[in-house]
């Protein structure tokens, strides 16, 4: 065999290897992600909620693989969401006493931030707050790739 050919062969192997690892990343989230609240158990939270905003794609750092879009609830005790994210690995929900749109913004005002709880469904989730939570002191719900330190999406609910 011709050193051309195995130079050939060994890099095409580890592009396929490189193109499975990125796949992986991209589709173990969704491989194991617990089933989603139902419609009906969302729709109690979200009657119950104080605040109600949408997660929209146009955001400025939102792109093709990292975005969220639908309808989003704040509450006393629970936040909900019903609609989609791109799906992707750890993702956290944040409360924020502003608005953000770049990851620029995120990371200038995340001491400012609380964490309120990791995201694991891909098109509805029930997130419980910390008791010590009061969502009148924040007016924005945020999506974070804390692995990643990628942008999602945000909602500005007050």
């Amino acid at each position: 065999m011709s050193i051309r050919k195995i130079i050939g062969l060994t890099a095409s192997h580890v592009m396929v290897l490189i193109l499975g690892f990125f796949i992986g990343i991209y589709m173990l989230p969704i491989l194991i992600a617990p089933d989603a609240p139902s419609h009906d158990e969302v729709s109690v939270v979200s009657a119950e909620a104080k605040y109600h905003a949408s997660f929209k794609i146009e955001l400025t750092d939102s792109d093709s693989f990292h975005w969220g879009k639908g309808e989003v609830s704040v509450g006393e005790k629970q936040v909900s969401f019903v609609g989609e994210l791109a799906p992707g690995p750890d993702y956290k929900l944040y409360l924020s006493p502003e608005f953000v749109e770049t990851e620029a913004d995120f990371e200038r005002l995340k001491h400012s931030m609380i964490r309120v709880a990791d995201v694991k469904t891909f098109d509805s989730f029930i997130v419980d707050l910390p008791s010590d939570v009061n969502v009148e002191d924040y007016n924005s719900v945020i999506i974070w790739c804390e692995q990643f330190g990628q942008f999602i999406t945000a909602a500005q609910y007050r």
